[in-house]
């Protein structure tokens, strides 16, 4: 069975009405060159190490995480956003109970 996406036109409430310790990371939107999702992360839980192909945007709803990059770390509080290039390796560990909006723009499939 097919998890159900938002449509075109469709309303998404991003914040959970359960409050984050309770809610689950959910794919709020998925199309051919587009994918939005709501990342719920406890605190000092850690994604490690990636990367995936298309461009990046991360922006921090509720709580407070840290994003970790070559070199670089950026601290994401409510609030706040980021952009990643495509490719770029990268983790984030959540400092406190977090909500996370992820909206990736993937790479066009090879014919």
């Amino acid at each position: 069975m097919a998890i159900p996406h938002a449509g075109p036109g469709e309303q998404v409430d991003v914040f959970s009405p359960d409050g984050v310790p309770q809610a689950r990371t959910t794919t709020l939107i998925k199309t051919e060159p587009l994918e939005v999702i709501r990342l719920v992360m406890s605190a000092g839980k850690e994604l490690a190490r990636h990367q995936v192909s298309g461009e990046i945007m991360l922006q921090c709803l509720t709580g407070s995480a840290t994003l970790r990059l070559d070199g670089q770390t950026c601290e994401l509080s409510a609030g706040m956003m980021t952009y990643l290039s495509g490719g770029q390796g990268h983790s984030l560990v959540a400092r406190e109970d977090s909500s996370l909006l992820l909206t990736i723009l993937l790479s066009p499939k090879s014919s």
